[in-house]
């Protein structure tokens, strides 16, 4: 009785302790439509966790963005990338919440900003502070509305909770945002990785793929394993919520030998600086070949995600002779389905065999400061830009340079360097570094040059090469056509693209005054707001001038007719 006393009493103490960490009726509901999710946080994404929670719009831009607690916005920003438009709440709470994507902003803070836009004479703000007291905002009240701008991948809501004094972000869902979730996590394949060269996997030294089946409502199991050494396990697994079919993250992950937790992660909270170690935490070699993220049940040494929790041995498992072990891989979503992978191992004699060494003559030492030249191109990684030491390819053909694959995860940026002296003046001005490891879809890369040189700094190893631009961006009027009357039009709208280095600059003119042009990237899109400022006259000179990322310049200049 005495012991049943202490258990409640000990769930009682973490049950209050849990809801003063989050409360759960503080922040309401930021759209008043039905939650239904489109991304989940901590989502595996490309280089990162995903830092909210994505709610989506119906399919539709404009559904009004509520504010969903007492606070004041401190911090705006209109960016073509990332989070396009983009809302900061602070609450007295200690919290902070962000709301990107916007198609726009409440009418006094779209006021604010369109001011600053035509003082600065560009559509990108920066990070705009305005003042404690400038806007205040109440639970409820409209702060903007949803859209597709940044690097959206279609209309929806990107809502963040943060911490106000560490920037930590925290999960929305254990503040009572409520997801209708009855479904289990789906586990999608398993792989097992030798971790040392003792380790054998059915016979082999090589990382390798194990069929799974689905044996019941979240119940898997493996094909039984023969091993040796030390081992370690990843599955491929995503969840489901019951209003959407999107493939999103799961809440956390486990793993358990003979009935003993070994490995345990959860994505309640993080912090963005170290989002990056998502690369160790899943087989980058083998995202980068085939795009499948395993997140692996053991820790690389190097990995410094604050998720795990009382791992043992890192989660990695020494494989004995003639001993069995059964393994179990949980994967839970927020609501709790779980769905559970059995794993049999059967631990055999290790077999001798010849082990394959991978050697090239660039041996990178990720402690040093490493750097290769070949052929004209010459790469420079600064210290501990690799986790772990390495053996790259390199090599340079018909001006590409291959450095290694995309397959070996960087923590910090290397140089690229392309000799340029061969090239004429004229030609200098035209060239760019373009990505090729995609050979159909070549991509400008951020390009800095000197007398001889044309370098770049990057995070991802694969093909590079130079490449020339001489072609001017392209302009096509889409709602009006010169010398057209216009007066009913609301917007003015043309249409640019560049094939070749991109689009870097724009600016729009009426009667030789600079006029603010939304850009929608994704479709090419500029548009006028006409209720942006009133015009003198009926006959009026539109302009526009578009730029690319080498410096062709485009401009062209129609006139427009519209009643005062």
């Amino acid at each position: 009785m005495k012991h049943l006393y202490t258990l409640l009493l000990l769930f009682t103490i973490s049950v209050v302790f849990s809801q003063k960490k989050y409360s759960k009726s503080y922040f309401a509901n930021p759209m008043n439509i039905p939650v239904v999710v489109a991304g989940t946080f901590g989502e595996l994404r490309s280089n990162h966790f995903h830092s909210g929670i994505d709610l989506k719009t119906q399919q539709k831009e404009g559904i009004p963005i509520l504010a969903p607690a007492n606070g004041y916005v401190y911090r705006i920003k209109v960016a073509q990338y990332g989070f396009g438009k983009v809302l900061y709440v602070k609450h007295p709470s200690g919290h902070t919440t962000v709301f990107a994507h916007l198609q726009r902003f409440a009418p006094k803070i779209q006021e604010y900003v369109k001011r600053i836009q035509y003082k600065k004479k560009s559509y990108y703000t920066g990070n705009l502070f305005p003042d404690e007291d400038k806007f205040p905002v109440k639970k409820g009240e409209i702060i903007g509305y949803s859209g597709d701008t940044g690097s959206s991948g279609g209309p929806h809501l990107h809502y963040e909770i943060r911490d106000s004094k560490t920037d930590k972000i925290i999960n929305p869902l254990h503040f009572g945002l409520k997801v209708k979730d009855t479904r289990n996590p789906i586990i999608e394949k398993l792989m097992i990785f030798p971790l040392d060269t003792n380790a054998r996997v059915n016979n082999s030294n090589l990382k390798s793929i194990v069929p799974i089946k689905k044996v019941e409502k979240g119940k898997y199991v493996a094909q039984r394993i023969e091993a040796s050494g030390t081992i370690g396990l990843g599955v491929v697994t995503f969840d489901r919520q019951d209003d959407a079919m999107n493939r999103n993250g799961i809440y956390s992950l486990e793993m358990h030998v003979n009935g003993q937790r070994v490995y345990y992660h959860d994505v309640e909270t993080f912090s963005f600086a170290e989002s990056k170690y998502i690369n160790l935490l899943i087989d980058y070699e083998h995202y980068g070949k085939y795009k499948n993220k395993f997140q692996k049940t053991h820790r690389d040494p190097k990995n410094k995600l604050s998720l795990y929790e009382n791992l043992i041995n890192e989660g990695k498992l020494t494989i004995e002779p003639l001993a069995s072990y059964n393994i179990e891989i949980i994967a839970k979503d927020f609501e709790g389905n779980a769905s559970k992978l059995r794993i049999p191992i059967k631990g055999v004699k290790k077999n001798d065999m010849e082990l394959k060494k991978d050697t090239t003559n660039y041996k990178v030492l990720a402690a040093n400061f490493n750097k290769f030249q070949k052929d004209g191109v010459t790469i420079a990684f600064p210290k501990n830009s690799f986790y772990h030491d390495y053996y790259l390819n390199f090599e340079v053909s018909n001006g590409v340079a291959k450095i290694h694959e995309p397959t070996i995860p960087l923590d910090k940026r290397f140089t690229l360097t392309f000799d340029t002296s061969h090239l004429t003046a004229t030609e200098k001005q035209q060239v760019y570094i373009a990505n090729v490891t995609k050979k159909k879809y070549p991509k400008h890369v951020s390009t800095k040059k000197k007398e001889n040189k044309a370098y770049t700094n990057q995070k991802t190893l694969g093909s590079y090469t130079l490449k020339l631009d001489s072609i001017q961006p392209q302009i096509s009027l889409v709602n009006f056509t010169d010398q057209q009357w216009i007066s009913k039009n609301k917007t003015l709208k043309v249409k640019i693209k560049d094939k070749e280095s991109g689009i870097k600059d724009f600016r729009g003119y009426i009667d030789n005054q600079w006029i603010l042009m939304e850009y929608n990237h994704k479709k090419g899109i500029l548009t006028y707001d006409f209720s942006d400022k009133k015009l003198v006259g009926s006959k009026h000179i539109f302009k526009i001038v578009v730029s690319d990322n080498v410096g062709n310049t485009e401009t062209i200049s129609k006139t427009f007719y519209r009643k005062p």
